[in-house]
């Protein structure tokens, strides 16, 4: 047992900052986040013979159960939002730093292009960019196969390069990748 809780105390020590972030990035006040990461980390508590025993696999079930938490959240306040985005601080693109106003310009048009993108397009992109997620560790949280996570990544970054003018080799996007399947 004593082994088994150094184990949890250190997947905490390593991922709660992550749940917070995670949870203030769908838009909730970081009074909300920290309830909810600390929900996530009762349950993986109530659920310790299911921790996984490598800390990026155990990262990514707790992100699963938060998101677990945040869904069943979002039933409950029958709220139906899509996933929020917010940008601040410095960015940069293909390695040049931003002036203030091309960055207002950028993260204007990010945000639009982010709104356009359906709520399932927008989790994947966010499970692989922002939390640093493998393939398969976000497939876990989604509960989809890794393959089917990387069609969904892909037509993620393909509709939202879309949306932000950018050309790219591929097509146009379909009727049926706007509507999220996959």
């Amino acid at each position: 047992m004593a082994e088994t809780r150094e184990q949890y105390e250190q997947v905490y020590a390593h991922t709660y900052a992550d749940l917070v972030r995670f949870v203030i990035r769908r838009g909730h006040p970081p009074d909300q986040a920290e309830d909810l990461a600390a929900e996530a980390f009762t349950v993986a508590w109530q659920r310790l013979s299911d921790l996984p025993g490598e800390l990026g696999e155990a990262r990514a079930w707790l992100f699963g159960i938060t998101r677990h938490l945040l869904l069943a959240q979002r039933r409950s306040d029958s709220r139906g939002q899509a996933l929020s985005v917010r940008i601040a601080g410095q960015a940069a693109l293909d390695g040049q730093t931003l002036e203030h106003d091309d960055l207002v310009a950028t993260s204007v048009d990010l945000a639009n292009a982010w709104a356009r993108l359906g709520a399932t397009h927008q989790e994947a992109l966010s499970l692989s960019v922002w939390e640093g997620l493998t393939g398969a560790q976000a497939a876990r949280v989604l509960g989809i196969s890794p393959v089917a996570f990387r069609i969904r990544l892909s037509r993620a970054r393909r509709l939202l390069r879309h949306h932000l003018g950018t050309p790219s080799d591929a097509a146009a996007p379909t009727a049926r990748s706007e509507k999220g399947f996959v």
